[in-house]
């Protein structure tokens, strides 16, 4: 697979060739709303087309209800961190990170594939958030807006920005400005 530059990109740069990056999203429980299902697998078989792409769920804790919120962020950090492959970048979905619009947020997209990695983990943490641990493994913070969705909707969302930025590379007509 081939990829250029887009609309982002002088002509005069190169294509860029990156079948050997992987995008690994690791997500935590099941998706109870069809309608969510139904959406995240449309976007991640058009996502398909550009990048190799994995979900990785972590099933919910269980006996959750019998323990406090910083025992279910710990369970769940171990799994998740268990599922972060190594020399790759891990980017946490978090309310406190940097936004971008769906243009800056391609630029960036693109910049971290110029890298030369082989591989991009995505990280979108339960309903209440990320363990320390976590935090620690995250090289980087992003935020969808500034407002809070359910981790459930947030899966659908990053997975439609993520096929938007690479429609937006490849100068592809799904992006309206």
């Amino acid at each position: 697979m081939l990829y250029f530059y887009g609309r982002l990109a002088a002509k005069t740069e190169p294509e860029l060739i990156l079948d050997n990056v992987k995008i690994k999203i690791i997500v935590i429980g099941k998706t109870h709303k069809k309608f969510l299902e139904e959406g995240e697998r449309e976007y991640l078989n058009r996502l398909q087309r550009y990048m190799q792409t994995e979900i990785v769920m972590i099933p919910d804790i269980k006996n959750a209800k019998n323990m406090t919120i910083d025992q279910i962020k710990e369970a769940e950090g171990k799994l998740i961190l268990s599922k972060i492959e190594k020399g790759g970048l891990v980017v946490l979905l978090d309310e406190k990170g940097k936004e971008y619009d769906s243009v800056q947020f391609a630029k960036w997209t693109q910049e971290r594939m110029n890298r030369g990695l082989k591989h991009i983990t995505f990280v979108v943490g339960g309903p209440y958030g990320f363990s320390a641990e976590v935090y620690q493994a995250g090289q980087q913070k992003l935020a969808l807006s500034k407002m809070t969705f359910s981790h459930q909707m947030i899966r659908l969302f990053f997975i439609e920005q993520l096929y938007r930025a690479f429609t937006i590379l490849k100068n592809e007509p799904y992006h309206h400005q």
